[in-house]
């Protein structure tokens, strides 16, 4: 028997990604995954390998209950957006698995683009502001359809991870700087600055 399911697309402040809010769950709540291209989802996403197979898809994000799509840039949203829609609200309608399972993450080591990620040190301040951060900055970034990480805390500096819509939007430094930062900055006088791993 199909479960009715609604699926309604929305723009994100990032332009190269749109939003696809499912009426019921994809995911425990708390957890997200994405994924930047076919090798990745093989084995974890069979929705996001589906997705991947339109050739205008670069990236699929997944949280609670929404799927943001990142598109390339030769297409625009208004030719597609139907289409993924439909196809969205078919799988899930017709009980196909969304994910398998969570990939592992990758080691804090490995090396991307000749750049060493870096391992940080656990700090007397991680718990605090993991909690500002679930609790003030977690709901607005999925809102947008993207997810937030904290990667550390050394010298003063947070380094977050962002995810989804968020990871190169135009106006996510503003939103790191103008909003996150600030947040940090009042509740702990430790936090002298917030940066992106990945900006």
């Amino acid at each position: 028997m199909q479960v009715p399911v609604n699926i309604y697309s929305e723009m994100t402040p990032n332009p190269s990604t749109m939003k696809f809010v499912a009426n019921k769950y994809l995911l425990l709540t708390g957890e997200s995954v994405e994924f930047t291209s076919s090798e990745d989802s093989k084995g974890f996403s069979p929705l996001a390998e589906e997705l991947f197979k339109f050739p205008f898809v670069r990236g699929v994000f997944m949280a609670s209950n929404f799927v943001t799509i990142t598109k390339s840039d030769n297409i625009p949203w208004d030719f597609i957006t139907m289409e993924l829609r439909e196809f969205i609200k078919s799988w899930i309608a017709e009980g196909k698995d969304v994910l398998i399972q969570m990939p592992v993450l990758k080691p804090v080591t490995e090396t991307t683009d000749d750049v060493i990620k870096k391992v940080y040190s656990p700090s007397e301040y991680d718990d605090a502001i993991r909690n500002l951060l679930d609790e003030y900055v977690k709901p607005a970034v999925e809102t947008d359809g993207g997810a937030i990480e904290f990667r550390g805390f050394e010298q003063g500096v947070v380094t977050v991870l962002l995810k989804g819509s968020c990871a190169g939007c135009p106006s996510s430094t503003a939103t790191l700087k103008g909003g996150i930062e600030n947040l940090l900055k009042q509740h702990l006088p430790e936090v002298t600055e917030v940066v992106a791993e990945n900006i």
